[in-house]
């Protein structure tokens, strides 16, 4: 293990792990906070905590050099904030692991979250979420899923509609024109935060198909998870806020 007082940042030497070992690097500028974190986290067998970092620019830098499958991000902290450094990260990173962010926010719905999103974040956690719960999110987002949460991702994507960009009425966005009756239903769904499981029950068919219609869905719309399906659908009112869920 070293550090390098950057950021009130530490990485551990590169090693040789399982190969089903989700390799995890903690942005907070909370060092206790860091602390809870990697001791629940190395309590399991299948994740290591590769590194830390207390801000967003020693984050992209422990990214590029330990390449961590999944950063778990803070959004307000001093320098570069977790919005450029999960842009950065999910662009530099498209070439190279395809690393996944998870954002962490407090529970009165931190309105930077969609922007973090938008920049190619795959998900949320709130900071006070039970140590099961964050387990799961990181194994889910490792395994190239992502975290939509309906209750959370209703209240923000409605409380913060309004920073969309406006809704093209008249001319159709780019894409969405190339979705089937069936598909754009299924995006509605998404939009309300619906599982797999629960779309196929409401549309009456089988999980599996609903699993084709989400991946021919994301395909189509060049997006890379649900949770970018959730704001697509909002940005180009399919789905609107207030809308029940």
């Amino acid at each position: 293990m070293s550090g390098d007082g950057r950021g009130g940042g530490w990485t551990e030497e590169p090693r040789s792990e399982a190969a089903n070992t989700v390799r995890v690097l903690l942005v907070d500028d909370q060092p206790l906070l860091r602390r809870g974190f990697r001791l629940i986290l190395e309590a399991e067998t299948d994740i290591a905590v590769v590194g830390e970092a207390g801000e967003g620019a020693l984050a992209v830098e422990l990214t590029r050099s330990m390449l961590p499958d999944v950063v778990l991000m803070d959004i307000r902290m001093p320098g570069m904030d977790g919005i450029e450094a999960t842009r950065r990260i999910v662009r530099e990173g498209a070439a190279t692991h395809d690393p996944r962010v998870l954002i962490l926010t407090t529970f009165d719905l931190d309105e930077y979250v969609i922007e973090a999103v938008r920049a190619g974040a795959s998900g949320f956690l709130l900071k006070d979420s039970p140590p099961e719960d964050l387990l799961a999110a990181i194994r889910i987002v490792a395994a190239g899923d992502a975290i939509v949460a309906p209750s959370v991702t209703r209240r923000l994507l409605d409380k913060f509609a309004l920073r969309l960009p406006a809704v093209r009425e008249s001319v159709p966005p780019p894409g969405l024109d190339s979705l089937t009756d069936r598909e754009r239903e299924v995006l509605r769904h998404l939009a309300r935060g619906l599982s797999n499981a629960e779309i196929a029950a409401e549309l009456v068919v089988s999980e599996t198909t609903v699993k084709t219609h989400v991946g021919n869905l994301l395909a189509k719309l060049r997006l890379r998870d649900r949770v970018q399906a959730v704001v697509y659908a909002y940005e180009t009112g399919l789905s609107r806020p207030g809308q029940p869920s």
